[in-house]
């Protein structure tokens, strides 16, 4: 049996965790495993009829290779948001160009070339580790013919169809670490501390944080809010605080009501432009209506750096050993998924089948911008 795996979009802590779980399984039963490096890029970037001129684009994964990784954050494999099925013409190489059938705006669909370079280097199954994009596309590839495996990831924890994605931990687990920090500095100054961080429709990431840090108020994705209404909570809040100061964190995407998110530059290939700048937008609106000064910190990649916590090695770990143990027993098509506190599995389509979200309405008071826990007994591990 040969498989390949790969890690597409943001890195999270447990990529590597997850990569040396598949190796180590496999070899443990006499297979092989060939990493494509950069996602769907490694097999954009290989020519099926030259393997070993563009051998760069693979890395040969040995228990020896992956001794070691699990304890570092990112992945070895290195990632990319490549989108094969609509691509640039102008970023491909002479060899896909030649076949790959034009879409429009200059795209084209890679897509015949990665199924004949997945046959030509005689994979049996792929294993694709990523977010909703990454698995969306490895679960089209299986459609097509090629079996697949996924590994939901991503920060923001906003898969469908799994209560748990690899680096949701380690990013709340962090952030509550630099928002307790980011106090020293926001009570010594007397200000309003706006803490930005991961959530582009999905507000799991920052409602976590703030539920586990105490913050005052939290902004989340799925709720918008009044400017004037915000600054009126966190005055009270600043005005009640011994040390008066206040903490607020927020979610990329989160937006007021008649607004927008606040995005900039190109949409990458699968059409999301990057997020970030809502805190600035929050803290010059606070200042304006209050005129406390404000200090305002976007947490960004720092929260994707360094190693995984326990949690994440766990999952990590677990999702990758499930993932050979099913192709073992013949089964493809699927993707590792955690519901109500089991590990188990879902069609690997099931990503572009709905959407996770926070349950606004047992988790959130949207007149007050809080967490709010409406019921603890019953409920699994991670509130939902």
């Amino acid at each position: 049996m040969h498989l390949g795996i790969l890690t597409g979009g943001g890195d999270v802590p447990g990529l590597n965790s997850a990569i040396k779980a598949v190796v180590n399984e496999a070899y443990a039963r006499g297979w092989t495993v060939t990493g494509f490096r950069r996602g769907w890029a490694g097999p954009v970037e290989t020519d099926p009829l030259d393997l070993e001129g563009t051998a760069d684009h693979r890395q040969a994964l040995t228990p020896e290779f992956v001794r070691s990784i699990n304890r570092s954050g990112g992945t070895v494999l290195h990632s990319s948001r490549t989108r094969p099925s609509r691509i640039k013409a102008s970023s491909l190489p002479d060899f896909v160009k030649k076949t790959a059938p034009h879409k429009d705006a200059g795209y084209v669909d890679a897509t015949d070339h990665v199924l004949a370079v997945i046959d030509a280097l005689k994979i049996d199954v792929l294993v694709a580790i990523g977010g909703d994009d990454t698995l969306s596309y490895a679960a089209e590839l299986h459609e097509r013919g090629a079996p697949t495996m996924c590994i939901p990831k991503t920060m923001d924890n906003d898969v469908f169809g799994t209560d748990y994605c690899i680096g949701f931990s380690t990013c709340v687990t962090r952030s509550v670490e630099m928002i307790a920090n980011l106090r020293t500095p926001a009570g010594s100054h007397e200000r309003f501390l706006i803490v930005e961080m991961f959530g582009r429709n999905c507000g799991m990431s920052a409602l976590g944080a703030g539920f586990l840090s105490d913050a005052d108020r939290t902004l989340i994705a799925e709720v918008p809010f009044e400017m004037e209404r915000l600054a009126e909570l966190l005055s009270r809040d600043r005005a009640a605080n011994p040390s008066n100061y206040t903490v607020c964190v927020v979610s990329e995407g989160a937006m007021e009501k008649g607004g927008r998110i606040v995005e900039k530059g190109e949409a990458d290939a699968y059409g999301h432009k990057k997020l970030g700048g809502i805190g600035e937008h929050i803290g010059v609106g606070l200042k304006e209506l209050t005129g406390t000064d404000m200090m305002i910190q976007n947490l960004g990649y720092l929260l994707r750096s360094g190693p995984p916590d326990a949690v994440d090695l766990t999952v990590a770990k677990n999702f990758g050993t499930m993932a050979v143990h099913l192709i073992e027993e013949g089964r493809t098509g699927l993707m590792m998924s955690i519901r109500d506190g089991h590990y188990t599995t879902q069609p690997a389509n099931i990503s572009t089948q709905g959407e996770h979200r926070v349950n606004v309405a047992a988790m959130y008071d949207s007149e007050n911008y809080r967490p709010k826990i409406s019921k603890v007994e019953g409920t699994t591990l991670y509130l939902r």
